[in-house]
């Protein structure tokens, strides 16, 4: 059985964040597989049509003013489906003696990008 559980693409009837806990295998964890497809493949489709409209003088405040909703919930989807297969991720482990990992990226970052 997984250690963590899930965050599935959908929220319960209460607003909140849904979870599955379970080995991968299952029908809902198929579900959301295929529901998190959807929404990344939605979400590619419309950053084309984002392209075109913003590049089209003739497109009204009105249509910017949708794809602007439309752009949100596709940004919302993505970082929803990044987040779910983030904390599925195993936990590395770094003995090698070569830096600390991720935080040791973290500092090199801040180092490249002139951050704090």
């Amino acid at each position: 059985m997984s250690q963590r559980p899930r965050l599935l693409p959908w929220n319960g009837p209460d607003g909140k964040p849904c979870y599955l806990v379970g080995d991968g295998t299952g029908h809902l964890w198929r579900l959301a597989d295929e529901l998190e497809t959807v929404q990344l493949a939605a979400g590619a489709q419309l950053l084309g049509t984002a392209d075109e409209m913003l590049r089209d003088a003739k497109t009204d405040a009105r249509a910017l003013h949708f794809l602007g909703d439309c752009l949100t919930v596709a940004l919302r989807n993505a970082l929803r489906v990044a987040e779910s297969r983030g904390d599925r991720l195993p936990i590395p482990v770094y003995d090698d003696g070569e830096g600390d990992g991720p935080a040791e990226w973290r500092r090199a970052a801040r180092r490249r990008f002139g951050i704090g």
